[in-house]
């Protein structure tokens, strides 16, 4: 990896971190804290993965739930799998179809995310015993939230790579 690459990877990695913190900064309700920081971090992810690559868009697909669960917003170290697994289909959805347009890889990127993060935290929950509001309550914000979250990221991504790519060359 280049000088500018790893810089550039590690640049995103601290915006993404520094979104992540929001939440234990700003007095916000916790919907509007999920709505807002997961737009956020799914916006850096998908820049990630545009301007850098598949694997920086890895790190930092990982690193998210990491973060998340360092800062007591994901109440069990196993939900770092599953949704290190959602962000990187969001990164593959978006790669994958990217050529044929950024409407259809962030629309497919955000249905990756969102079946993955279900499916998984469905069956993890069941695995797991976990039952009535705690499942209930971890299910719900990590099912629907997702695909909202998921289009805003790919919504501030792409008002972001319209004018980064005017302002810094390659």
């Amino acid at each position: 990896m280049s000088l500018k690459r790893l810089n550039r990877t590690a640049l995103l990695l601290a915006l993404m971190i520094v979104f992540q913190s929001l939440r234990l900064y700003l007095p916000l309700p916790a919907f509007v804290s999920v709505y807002l920081i997961g737009s956020l971090v799914n916006a850096c992810l998908l820049l990630a993965a545009n301007t850098l690559g598949p694997r920086p868009a890895w790190v930092l697909a990982i690193a998210a739930p990491v973060v998340a669960y360092l800062q007591q917003v994901l109440p069990l170290p196993v939900l770092i799998l599953p949704v290190a697994a959602a962000n990187l289909a969001y990164i593959g959805g978006y790669l994958l179809l990217s050529s044929r347009g950024s409407l259809l890889a962030v629309t497919t990127a955000t249905t990756a995310k969102f079946s993955i993060l279900y499916l998984t935290v469905t069956l993890l929950s069941q695995t797991l015993g976990i039952t009535g509001k705690a499942a209930t309550t971890l299910t719900l914000l990590l099912s629907w939230p997702q695909w909202i979250t998921g289009l805003g990221g790919g919504v501030i991504f792409l008002a972001v790579r319209k004018r980064l790519f005017r302002l810094i060359p390659d």
